[in-house]
């Protein structure tokens, strides 16, 4: 996976050159692109960190850029740089899932701590993938069988209770019960259930 930057999308060099210089010396890492096309030529959606981006810009715009990025789909977070005239389109983005957008003149201080909250907002982004890529990896070990109790459990039924609704003995709820809490890696209804909020939150996210 590739190291986390901050991506400074500008077709305009005097502004890539400053921003690179500032980022730089604040320690954030940091790659310039003169333009939308060789940055998205040249990007994976598994990219980690955040795109700076000028909102005009010759040929693609930025916000063409952002809705590109979203189709394909990237995720990283995108701040827009922005003229006080484009303040309204900027408003648009945030709408449509922008992280930020920050106002020409900016302070410096300003745009570094936008950027970080992004930077930050992505890595934490990036382990609540991991974290549902494990609970998805360990609820496909489950047998059909298994995932029926599993779903009663989540929905508080008892042992007897889910004997009855699914026909079987006692002793066959608490063994499929014991495989499931094993294969899921808890040791308790509560934890389970956390467990699978956790990933069905981040599914609607």
């Amino acid at each position: 996976m590739s190291e986390a930057r901050a991506h400074i999308i500008d077709d305009d060099e005097a502004i890539r050159d400053a921003l690179e210089w500032l980022f730089r010396t604040r320690d954030v890492p940091c790659a310039t692109w003169d333009g939308a096309e060789p940055f998205l030529a040249a990007s994976e959606p598994d990219w980690r960190g955040c795109a700076v981006l000028d909102i005009r810009m010759e040929g693609m715009s930025g916000l063409e850029c952002f809705e590109a990025m979203r189709s394909r789909g990237f995720e990283m977070p995108v701040v827009f740089i922005t003229g006080h005239g484009d303040v309204p389109m900027a408003v648009s983005a945030l709408k449509k899932g922008a992280f930020d957008f920050i106002e020409k003149p900016f302070n410096d201080s300003d745009l570094v701590d936008v950027v970080t909250r992004a930077m930050v907002a992505d890595a934490e982004r990036q382990r609540a993938r991991v974290s549902r890529d494990t609970v998805e990896t360990r609820l496909a070990t489950l047998t059909a069988r298994e995932r029926e109790v599993m779903e009663l459990i989540l929905i508080g039924k008892y042992n007897k209770v889910i004997a009855d609704e699914l026909n079987i003995s006692m002793r066959t709820v608490e063994a499929h019960r014991s495989k499931v809490f094993e294969k899921m890696a808890v040791r308790s209804a509560v934890e389970l259930a956390q467990l699978i909020n956790l990933t069905r939150d981040s599914r609607k996210g």
